[in-house]
């Protein structure tokens, strides 16, 4: 595995279609990067699609199975099985931002920018290989169950627009994560189920930390095309997401992430 730019390992990322080596080769690559082993970021073309194995199979959200009752074995595996495929998702989106070749109306990204995303895609692989060792744990794996498309189709809607990408995707579907694993976090505990719980909790910790990359760099775009932040992100999120964002918003993490209750509330639906 040697590569000399950022966009080759992207493209070596997103041709793999097998999740765990997906997650292994983001892992080394991002160590490689903060070593320097990998100097230039380079240019390359980008699949349409990642590549992905045969399970799990994908389906349209309305046609996904409903879970089971909560507290059940095979509810907690359903949960995730859920959480496993949008990390492996996160990974090959990380990816993508750093390597699709956006018109950026002369806007420079700077090594931070990288960097930045480096750690988002190492963090995803963490969290799906520590899901996917927690299904192993349950006497499951991921692709034992059906899943949606709906976070590469975000991708996809976005594929000609930077700053369309970070309003959705960190800023829209990966803040959401932000508001529901608090409570996945609790009923974990509730069912004396810590090992779950500690992992969910890296994952929101994490997660801050994503979203801030989001705000911050969609913050700079604005900044460079001197454009308010605060309309261009509404007038994004009502171009590029399908109704209204859903409560209850988890306000202490998303201000942590650098989301102000002013851009999302007005988007909200109605409490």
């Amino acid at each position: 595995m040697t590569t000399k730019t950022l966009s080759s390992a992207a493209l070596d990322v997103l041709t793999t279609p097998d999740p765990r080596e997906k997650a292994a080769k983001t892992r080394a690559y991002a160590h490689a990067w903060r070593n320097g082993e990998i100097p230039e970021t380079g240019h390359t073309d980008l699949p349409d699609r990642p590549a992905r194995p045969e399970n799990p199979e994908l389906l349209h959200p309305a046609e996904m199975p409903k879970r089971a009752k909560a507290g059940s074995r095979k509810s907690k595996v359903a949960l995730l099985h859920a959480l496993a495929h949008i990390e492996l998702n996160a990974i090959d989106l990380a990816w993508d931002v750093m390597a699709r070749k956006f018109d950026l109306g002369g806007y420079a990204l700077p090594k931070a920018f990288y960097d930045d995303w480096i750690k988002v895609a190492d963090d995803e692989a963490k969290h799906h290989m520590m899901l996917e060792e927690r299904l192993n744990d349950l006497g499951a794996t991921y692709g034992d169950l059906p899943a949606h498309d709906g976070l590469w189709e975000a991708s996809e809607q976005t594929a000609n627009d930077f700053a369309a990408r970070l309003a959705i995707v960190p800023m829209v579907l990966e803040a959401r994560g932000l508001d529901v694993t608090p409570n996945m976090i609790k009923i974990m505990k509730a069912q004396d189920d810590h090992k779950t719980a500690e992992i969910l909790q890296i994952i929101h910790d994490d997660e801050i930390t994503h979203v801030r990359a989001g705000t911050v760099w969609f913050e700079g775009w604005c900044d460079y095309h001197g454009k308010d932040v605060e309309d261009t992100w509404q007038d994004l999120v009502r171009t590029y997401f399908r109704g209204p964002l859903k409560r209850p918003f988890n306000h202490p993490s998303r201000e942590e992430a650098g989301m102000i209750r002013d851009w999302y509330e007005p988007l909200a639906d109605e409490e």
